[in-house]
């Protein structure tokens, strides 16, 4: 007896998602838009592979055989380790470094695409997503951070963003690190066990920070989490610095008293007080960008000035709850990254945004764009014998700009009919041998339908303008349908 043959279940795997039209035109008009705004401000379009070396990536590696925690890897026939990039800045240091001597500096570029994490997933954080990135590479100045954040801004509201929906906040890691230094904290173990403190101050408030800034704290479910072991004194000086946070100009005289005769810490002061300076110049108002002491981002990774940009408006979920999606994007300072390749110190500042979150955050928000993502004219086939006129009634409304397609399944008229609806077709081309020999066509006007059906339209006015079905001459087909198409766009509300 035979066996049978094997059937594997369809699923996708864990972290990685399916996009249908409606997701993938969100997130493709947040990137025509972020990218419009790079482009505004002189940055040039770069695309790297997808894949790096492993070691050129560096950032996940791990002490074992096979380079694959955080990423994804694979052994090329060379013998040599390469992976899915994890991110977009990695690959510009790569790119960087093997093309230094030809550029024009300080480099300029932005860049978009899919990244991938090997790490595990859940709500709202996926294996692979899309990043939107800009970046100068061979810029010292506060001045390059400034204008990273005045993009950022200015991208966000581009991507369909109100004033007053998100704030950008500011830090430099200087600051903290002056601030510790003077608190006689030196150890390196010990500096990022209080970075990852401060990193959970929105989540855990004071009282959880002061916790993990000393002995360590206990969560809800009893599991104890180390601290980093500082004093009284040492807590209470970092607990004083993360709070200082006001207009940027009181936050700078603030943080001048805090810091306390630090020489990294007044370097610290000194750049975000640059980049104030920049910032008004380019008409970024405090509701926009605000300095915040508690902001940390990538922990070892940057050097200077961090920003984040956080949605403040209300969201919900599928079920109707309130969630929070926290950072749609952010960036800083990374001057160490080139340097890995080439040993001479690169000053380097981008920001990221992620076009996945931020599509999600806009959905969970009721500020996605609110078009279904629309299909094709559909033209009916009722006659295999007459194919030839669909194909090429199908052809003149593509030649016209309009999307179309002939139906190619096997059914008949009204399972045609709901097909068309299905693929939210505007209009269906209805085209028998008496309307051909006439030289004319029916149009079903789906629009209208779909409105009527759902009582979006009580306008009389507006219904008269639509009858549901019209029989017009094949030469004015075009027309008749562009005109069903306007009207949807000003149908009037529920």
């Amino acid at each position: 007896m035979s066996q049978p043959s094997f059937r594997p279940e369809a699923r996708a795997p864990r972290g990685f998602s399916d996009k249908r039209a409606a997701e993938l035109r969100a997130e493709r008009r947040i990137l025509d838009a972020v990218s419009k705004v790079y482009e505004r401000y002189g940055f040039e379009a770069l695309d790297t592979g997808a894949f790096e070396y492993a070691d050129a990536l560096g950032k996940f590696l791990p002490d074992s055989d096979r380079p694959n925690e955080g990423v994804f890897a694979l052994q090329d026939d060379d013998e040599q380790w390469m992976a899915l990039r994890y991110d977009l800045t990695a690959p510009l240091a790569r790119f960087c470094a093997e093309n230094w001597e030809t550029l024009a500096k300080p480099f300029r570029r932005f860049a978009f695409g899919p990244v991938w994490r090997n790490e595990k997933p859940g709500p709202g954080r996926y294996r692979q997503f899309i990043q939107c990135d800009a970046d100068t590479v061979g810029s010292a100045r506060p001045e390059a951070d400034a204008e990273m954040i005045a993009m950022g801004a200015e991208g966000l509201e581009a991507a369909g963003l109100r004033r007053g929906d998100y704030l950008l906040k500011i830090n430099n890691r200087k600051l903290l690190n002056g601030l510790l230094t003077t608190a006689g904290v030196a150890d390196p173990g010990q500096k990022l066990g209080v970075l990852r403190a401060v990193d959970k101050l929105d989540r855990l408030g004071v009282d959880g920070v002061r916790l993990l800034l000393g002995e360590g704290r206990k969560d809800e479910s009893g599991a104890f989490t180390k601290g980093a072991g500082l004093k009284g004194q040492a807590i209470e000086a970092v607990l004083a610095f993360v709070q200082v946070g006001a207009g940027r100009a009181q936050t700078l005289d603030r943080l001048s008293n805090v810091i306390g005769g630090s020489e990294e810490g007044a370097r610290g002061v000194e750049e975000l007080a640059l980049i104030d300076a920049a910032l008004k110049g380019m008409g970024v108002g405090e509701d926009q960008a605000l300095f915040d002491p508690a902001v940390v981002r990538g922990l070892e990774y940057y050097t200077g000035p961090v920003f984040e940009a956080e949605l403040q408006l209300p969201m919900t979920d599928e079920k109707g709850e309130a969630v929070r999606f926290g950072s749609v994007g952010g960036g800083g300072r990374y001057d160490d990254l080139v340097a890995r390749f080439t040993g001479q110190p690169t000053p380097a500042t981008g920001f990221s945004f992620g076009v996945s979150r931020l599509a999600a955050a806009l959905r969970a928000a009721g500020q996605a764009p609110g078009d279904q993502a629309r299909g094709p004219v559909v033209v009916i086939v009722f006659d295999q014998d007459q194919v030839t006129d669909y194909f090429a009634a199908a052809a003149e409304l593509r030649a016209a700009g309009i999307p179309s397609e002939v139906y190619l399944g096997s059914s008949g008229m009204r399972p045609q009919m709901k097909y068309a609806d299905r693929r939210m077709a505007p209009a269906a081309v209805i085209m028998g041998g008496d309307e051909i020999a006439r030289g004319e066509v029916t149009i079903k006007d789906l629009d209208l339908g779909r409105a009527l059906s759902s009582q979006v339209a009580d306008n009389e006015a507006w219904r008269a303008e639509r009858p549901g079905q019209m029989t017009v001459p094949r030469d004015q087909m075009v027309a008749a349908i562009r005109q069903i198409i306007t009207a949807s766009a000003r149908e009037p509300n529920p």
